[in-house]
């Protein structure tokens, strides 16, 4: 074999090996073990105990205890009445339908009006409404009402039953029952009739009578008479007194003017008394010492609630 056939061609190497020369270069593989070896030498060695992970129960643990100290520091910062709110809000909050138990019991809850509903008599005995609160109240409004003439009820006069009551203050202002017809749902003024009835009522289970007037119009005096006629109260014509003639006008005359002049006298010496004992309180007003408000009792109250009732 000749010195020119055992001459290495570098070049058909190349064009062999598809135009790359692997004689100073490495491979994937080596490149990665080499790698992986110098990744063994630089990192340091861990201790396995000191970075091991709890379960998921550990971890819930350590979640609430941490929850429930910041939870515990905001509630100490509160006033007691923030942290009340805060409690009752969480507790609505996470137990729902838990607060029935809360509500309180309404089913005994009365108005002033249910009260006097309740305890409400038609006519009333002196020594009634000394027994409670409720029956006291009753009595008041009682008191309150005019019970001159009757406002009725002729809805159901064909039944022959009747509804009356006692006229309210703003009722007697406008003349209801007096100078309108006293029928609920009527409204006339003219050809007015006074009737006395002899009401018959069931009161509490008890059986009662009571002789009432009410003044009615034409229409709602024939309804109320449509079983049996009722009593009719009529006016009594006075008579008239024919004067006689007296004597001694003359001295009458004469001593009614001194008498006048009399009169006068005193009225003007009264209203000078009056003026100067006003200027004298007047200016002792302020030396005098200041009045506190005696507390008021409880009719005092009363009176003062079915004033503002009525209005």
């Amino acid at each position: 074999m000749s010195e020119g056939e055992l001459r290495f061609d570098l070049r058909r190497e190349a064009q062999d090996d598809g135009g790359y020369d692997s004689t100073n270069e490495e491979d994937e593989y080596s490149k990665a073990s080499k790698k992986a070896r110098y990744d063994l030498t630089s990192k340091g060695k861990r201790d396995p105990r000191r970075k091991a992970k709890g379960s998921k129960e550990v971890l819930r643990v350590e979640a609430s205890l941490e929850e429930g100290r910041k939870q515990r520091q905001d509630i100490i910062t509160l006033t007691a009445f923030d942290r009340h709110k805060q409690l009752v809000n969480t507790y609505q909050l996470y137990y729902k339908g838990a607060t029935d138990t809360l509500q309180r019991d309404t089913s005994r809850d009365k108005r002033d009006a249910d009260v006097i509903k309740e305890h409400h008599r038609f006519l009333w005995k002196e020594g009634d409404g000394e027994d409670s609160w409720e029956v006291q109240l009753a009595r008041r409004y009682y008191d309150k009402l005019f019970k001159e003439y009757c406002i009725i009820d002729l809805s159901r006069y064909k039944e022959n039953k009747f509804g009356m009551r006692w006229r309210l203050e703003k009722e007697v202002v406008l003349g209801k029952g007096q100078f309108v017809c006293g029928n609920k749902k009527c409204d006339e003024v003219k050809k007015l009739r006074t009737w006395e009835v002899n009401f018959a009522y069931v009161e509490h289970g008890d059986k009662k009578n009571a002789l009432v007037k009410c003044r009615l119009c034409f229409e709602c005096s024939y309804k109320l008479n449509y079983h049996h006629k009722k009593k009719e109260v009529t006016r009594k014509k006075k008579r008239r007194k024919e004067k006689k003639p007296k004597k001694g006008k003359k001295r009458r005359d004469s001593s009614s003017s001194c008498s006048s002049s009399e009169e006068e006298r005193k009225t003007e010496e009264e209203k000078a008394a009056k003026k100067a004992a006003e200027e004298k309180d007047a200016a002792d007003i302020w030396s005098k010492p200041v009045q506190r408000e005696e507390e008021k009792s409880r009719e005092d109250v009363f009176n003062e609630y079915l004033e503002d009732l009525f209005l």
